[in-house]
């Protein structure tokens, strides 16, 4: 009897969790399973080397055509390069050099853009970042393996995510000069806010690529990253990073 019991209340209980519309991925129907998985299109307007090359500052895209892509994840540059721009799942955190040479923030979509990159990421899948791995370069040739592993196919662009304490970020927010027509990185860095940061929690947006060197990746790597910390008071380009204990990578979710 207590069996016959017990057995009852399984199916009891199992009736209950599909009657109270709780999904895993597995009872999920088909269209709505679709619609979590990356449709593994990144799409950009713009490109760093008419920026650097040929001094083209012009913008290229308005944000608010973006505004209404849901689960939006973009970074780039504000339009004539006055500010950095990051969004997080559609949550503007586009940061600029107030006059006072203070860092600000503007959460509308009311800028643009000289050079972007986005995509729409549904639901992404967490891999820790092993301990031992702690330099840029480190990080970028974990990535690519963890990335193949994952079945992203790594001969097309895709967005990432780092999350967690980082030990060290250099970062700045460019405020570029009109008058000045000789564009370097190192320029691009000393033109607005710069800093290093220790020892503190952030969420850190990249794009990787191979085939995109001048478009939204510099030639000395094959990433483009961009950072908020967690508390939302600092966001802007991370030139260089050293990765903490414990942190996450993310990948878009493909299957």
């Amino acid at each position: 009897m207590r069996i016959f019991n017990s057995i009852v209340v399984m199916v009891v209980c199992l009736s209950l969790f599909t009657a109270c519309g709780i999904k895993t991925d597995k009872n999920l129907s088909r269209s709505e399973l679709s619609l979590s998985i990356w449709n593994q299109k990144v799409e950009y307007a713009g490109a760093l080397k008419n920026a650097m090359k040929k001094g083209d500052l012009t913008p290229k895209i308005e944000l608010n055509s973006l505004k209404s892509k849901e689960n939006l994840y973009a970074l780039g540059a504000v339009g004539y390069l006055k500010g950095e721009v990051q969004i997080f799942n559609s949550s503007n955190m586009t940061t600029y050099v107030a006059a006072n040479n203070k860092l600000q923030f503007d959460h509308t979509h009311n800028k643009n853009a000289s050079i972007l990159v986005y995509s729409q990421v549904p639901k992404w899948l967490e891999f820790k970042i092993p301990d031992n791995i702690s330099s840029r370069v480190e990080f970028e040739k974990y990535l690519k393996q963890t990335a193949e592993i994952h079945g992203l196919n790594i001969e097309k662009a895709f967005p990432f995510i780092i999350e967690g304490i980082i030990k060290s970020n250099n970062w700045h927010v460019i405020n570029w000069s009109a008058e000045d027509k000789i564009h370097t990185h190192k320029k691009h860095v000393q033109s607005g806010i710069h800093n290093t940061m220790k020892n503190t929690p952030v969420v850190m947006l990249g794009f990787f690529s191979l085939h995109h060197t001048g478009i939204f990746t510099h030639h000395t790597t094959s990433m483009h990253i961009h950072f908020m910390t967690k508390d939302k008071k600092i966001a802007g380009h991370s030139d260089n990073m050293i990765i903490g204990e414990n942190m996450i990578l993310k990948l878009p979710k493909i299957k």
